[in-house]
């Protein structure tokens, strides 16, 4: 059996182009419903507390009065702000956005 050996010839490589960056279409989602909670305390009670709550029924809160409320977006917190009025209903006045870092790190 008599085997035949060339030599290969080897295509040198260019330099890659830098890829260009595209553009964010983000059009598509922006009809996309999320869930925006804005959360005014939390407290932990015993079944006990819970069995004997009736109409007028004061709950304890963790959160002081004036204290930022935390804005949540599907679960997600992304900011804090104040509770105003608009129009005889509640509202928040977003004066705190996390940083990016931050929201990536919840991800976590």
């Amino acid at each position: 059996m008599s085997e035949e050996i060339q030599n290969m010839n080897m295509q040198e490589f260019e330099e890659p182009q830098q890829a260009k960056t595209p553009k964010r279409d983000i059009n598509f989602i922006l009809d996309v419903p999320l869930e925006m909670t804005v959360v005014i305390g939390k407290t932990k009670i015993l079944i006990q507390e819970l069995l004997q709550l009736g109409q007028g029924s004061v709950i304890a809160l963790d959160k002081l009065a004036g204290e930022p409320m935390e804005v949540f977006v599907n679960n997600k917190l992304i900011g804090r702000g104040e509770v105003v009025v608009v129009n005889e209903k509640f509202g928040i006045r977003v004066t705190d956005i996390i940083s990016p870092a931050d929201r990536v790190h919840q991800l976590r």
